[in-house]
C-alpha cells in the first residue's frame, strides 16, 4: 500500500493537517505539490491499492481554481481516497462537496472525508495557533478510524453524505494583492514560489492582479517580510468576520 499526499497549500496550515492524518499510519507518504506550476500532475500513477489523502484549503467556500484545474489532470486509477479541506474557523459551505466531484471525476474512490481548521492565511486572529494539539488528537483518532474502513474492505462514495450545494456558490476573489514594501531586494523568491506564477520576474513590486489568487505564499515566503496587503483592507474585512468565527470551529469527519 502507498500513501500519497495531493495538498495545495500556499502557506502552509494545509500541509500541517495533512501531515497529521498520513503521520498516524505507518507508511510514509509520497508529497505531491499542487502549488508547482511546473510539475506534470497527467504523469502521477496509483493502483487500486493505493490511498490518496487530497487537502486543499477553502477560498470563500469553494476548491481554490488552481488546485481544481490541476487535479482534473491527475488519474487516480480508483485508488483510495480521503479528501480534506481547511478553513479559517469561518465555513467551508460547498469546498468539501465540490472536492469530492472533483476526486470522483478523476477517478478516485473516495472513502472519507475530512473539514478541519487552520490559522486564517490573511487574518491571522482567527484560529490562530491552529491546528493545535487537541486538532492533531483529533485528526489522528479520524486517520486511524479511515484506515480501519479502508482495511475492511467497506470503501464506497454513496454511503456517507457530505455538507454543501450544487450548484456550487459562485467564487469570488478577496481582492487583496499583496505589494512590496521599501525592504524589497528583488531575490525574486516571491516570483519563483508564486502557485498562480501571478509575479514577473522582471517585476518584483507588484502581482498581477488578475491572476493573483490571495494565497499570501509570497507574504509568507519573503526572507525580508518585504510584501504586504492593504491594511485597512484587512481590518475591514476582519470585522466583518469577527462574528462568524468567534467561535472555535471543530474538525468534521465523514465517513
Amino acid at each position: 500500500m502507498k500513501v500519497t499526499q495531493i495538498v495545495f497549500s500556499p502557506t502552509g496550515g494545509t500541509q500541517q493537517v495533512a501531515d497529521t492524518i498520513t503521520s498516524t499510519w505507518e507508511n510514509h507518504a509520497n508529497k505531491v505539490d499542487l502549488t508547482n506550476p511546473e510539475n506534470e500532475y497527467s504523469t502521477l500513477n496509483f493502483s487500486q491499492d493505493d490511498i490518496a489523502v487530497i487537502a486543499v484549503p477553502s477560498y470563500g467556500g469553494r476548491v481554490p481554481a488552481l488546485a481544481a484545474e490541476r487535479l482534473t489532470k491527475i488519474n487516480g486509477n480508483h485508488a483510495q481516497c480521503v479528501i480534506v479541506c481547511v478553513y479559517g474557523n469561518r465555513a467551508y459551505e460547498d469546498t468539501l462537496l465540490e472536492l469530492r466531484d472533483i476526486a470522483v471525476q478523476s477517478n478516485f474512490n473516495v472513502v472519507a472525508a475530512i473539514a478541519a481548521i487552520a490559522e486564517h492565511s490573511i487574518m491571522h486572529q482567527y484560529a490562530t495557533g491552529r491546528p493545535d494539539q487537541k486538532d492533531k488528537d483529533e485528526l489522528r483518532s479520524f486517520a486511524r478510524k479511515v484506515l480501519e474502513k479502508i482495511e475492511s474492505g467497506n470503501g464506497g462514495i454513496s454511503e456517507f453524505q457530505i455538507p454543501g450545494n450544487r450548484p456550487y456558490k459562485k467564487a469570488g476573489g478577496s481582492g487583496l494583492v499583496p505589494k512590496a514594501t521599501g525592504k524589497c531586494v528583488s531575490c525574486g523568491l516571491c516570483a519563483e514560489k508564486c502557485p498562480a506564477q501571478a509575479i514577473s520576474k522582471e517585476n518584483i513590486k507588484c502581482a498581477d492582479s488578475k491572476k493573483c489568487i490571495s494565497c499570501m505564499r509570497c507574504v509568507v515566503q519573503c526572507p525580508q517580510s518585504a510584501r504586504k496587503v492593504n491594511g485597512a483592507m484587512v481590518s475591514a474585512a476582519a470585522l466583518a468576520l469577527k462574528k462568524a468565527c468567534s467561535e472555535r470551529k471543530v474538525s468534521e469527519l465523514y465517513i
